[in-house]
């Protein structure tokens, strides 16, 4: 039997296990699902250990801070290959997932899982459980498929971290990667955490933005003061935050930030050419961006382009002053901003928080104290190079399995991946089959089970295509092989 046979004789069964999985209410971010969240871990690794992995194990994770709540469990798996020189594969995803809220939007219950028009319908079913499962259904199809008889063991070795934090925010992930660091070493990192172009339009992502957000705060006068007897004579704070904003972009929408695009990977003209050919409509697109009139940004580059591989600026909020009904004159003490960085490939969040605090400063009047607080760190984005053999495997793998070109996306959502290649030292493959609108976070969340069904085939076919891939994959620096 091949390995679209294997799948649809299996289909079932793994639908089956699937809706068990996801009746397990996962939520990371209400502390009143911990239980439930070590449940998925157990009932993850259970799996696993029946598919035959010879290790599943559910890892604990260590409180963040001295007296602080320890984490929630991930999964950790193992399967060697028998061949000592081929590629180590890990796979990251995650078993947790959104809250719920609002309950009265669902149609049916989020954690009572219902099939429909080949939908299946549940919190997780894309996000990321049904994302997960399909590897363990590749890997059994690659095993039953792999000659005249059923193989003992994979062509790489296969290694799977599935965290219980995702959705909030992985706080623990980068200390559990560091302490595990040498039993998750590898080659080349699998993430499918991420979406399609459409269900008609396979497509891989090679790309997640990072993030970097502040808020920035002038004070003036010591109290507000009377505008008609202060006013044109001492530096208004409101004033002044409107001339440090209108400033952050020049007139063809780049921002002014020193140094913000030093580490902004140039578009190849391969990519370009690439992401031109997806049926991108941009009024279609409008619609669907709360019914926007008009595209704008950076000039020189499209819609898709901007959102995908460029960085960005963005105020999300101002106050400051009077806000309340009717008339009030006055010069306010302080006015305030919070603001938003979208980051791509090679750009650091802590470099841009040193460029706007001194951006800020150059900008600000004599008599306007100016402060600077950054919500966090930020989260590095992540990158993976169209032409570097771990992608083109997994491109190989994809177009098998679909039967027609796949193309190459980015997304604007930011995970653990930065983290994960760092710390492992490991390029990056995303191999992912949701879609936009499979409602993740939102009520109503849904996964196409045909979808599923491709995902599963082409994770069969990767173990093959990282294997003859393995002299580009360890030669591209990998830390895992053997």
């Amino acid at each position: 039997m091949d390995v679209r046979g294997y799948i649809e004789a299996n289909s079932g069964e793994f639908f089956d296990a699937l809706k068990q999985w996801l009746a397990i209410p996962s939520i990371s971010a209400e502390p009143a699902r911990r239980d439930d969240v070590r449940r998925s871990a157990e009932w993850l690794a259970a799996r696993l250990r029946a598919t035959g992995f010879p290790v599943a194990e559910v890892w604990e994770t260590a409180a963040v801070g001295p007296g602080g709540e320890p984490g929630l469990p991930a999964v950790f798996a193992e399967w060697r290959s028998a061949d000592p020189a081929a590629p180590t594969v890990l796979v990251y995803g995650h078993h947790d997932v959104q809250p719920v809220e609002p309950l009265d939007e669902w149609h049916s219950p989020p954690f009572q899982p219902a099939e429909r028009d080949g939908q299946l319908l549940a919190r997780g079913a894309s996000d990321d459980k049904g994302q997960v499962l399909f590897h363990d259904l590749g890997l059994r199809a690659c095993l039953a498929a792999g000659g005249p008889a059923p193989r003992s063991a994979p062509p790489v070795t296969v290694k799977l971290l599935i965290e219980g934090e995702e959705e909030s925010g992985s706080p623990h992930m980068a200390g559990l990667l560091r302490r595990e660091r040498d039993r998750l070493a590898c080659d080349v990192i699998v993430v499918s955490d991420t979406s399609m172009w459409s269900a008609d339009v396979p497509s891989m992502c090679v790309g997640m933005r990072g993030l970097f957000d502040a808020e920035i705060r002038l004070t003036g006068p010591e109290l507000d003061l009377h505008s008609g007897s202060f006013g044109g004579a001492v530096p208004n704070p409101l004033h002044a935050m409107a001339a440090v904003l209108a400033g952050l972009h020049d007139a063809d929408g780049r921002v002014t930030l020193p140094g913000f695009y030093d580490k902004v990977a140039p578009l190849s003209a391969e990519e370009r050419e690439l992401i031109s050919r997806l049926p991108f409509g941009e009024k279609e697109w409008l619609a669907s961006a709360g019914n926007s009139r008009a595209a704008s940004g950076e000039a020189g580059y499209g819609t898709l382009e901007r959102l995908w591989v460029r960085p960005t600026a963005e105020i999300n909020g101002m106050w400051g002053g009077h806000t309340g009904p009717g008339g009030k004159t006055i010069i306010p003490s302080e006015a305030h901003a919070k603001l938003s960085f979208r980051l791509v490939a090679h750009q650091d969040p802590a470099d841009v928080a040193a460029a706007l605090s001194a951006y800020v400063a150059a900008s600000t009047p004599p008599g306007i104290e100016a402060t600077v607080t950054p919500h966090g760190p930020g989260v590095r984005p992540s990158f993976s190079p169209i032409d570097s053999p771990a992608v083109a495997a997994g491109r190989r793998a994809m177009e098998r399995a679909f039967g027609r070109e796949v193309l190459f996306t980015r997304e604007g959502g930011s995970g653990p991946e930065a983290d994960l290649t760092e710390i492992l030292q490991a390029p990056l493959v995303f191999l992912a089959v949701g879609l936009d609108e499979d409602r993740i976070h939102a009520p109503n969340e849904k996964v196409e089970m045909a979808l599923l069904l491709k995902g599963a085939e082409a994770a069969a076919y990767l173990w093959d295509e990282l294997a003859a891939a393995g002299p580009e994959l360890t030669a591209a620096g990998g830390t895992g092989s053997g």
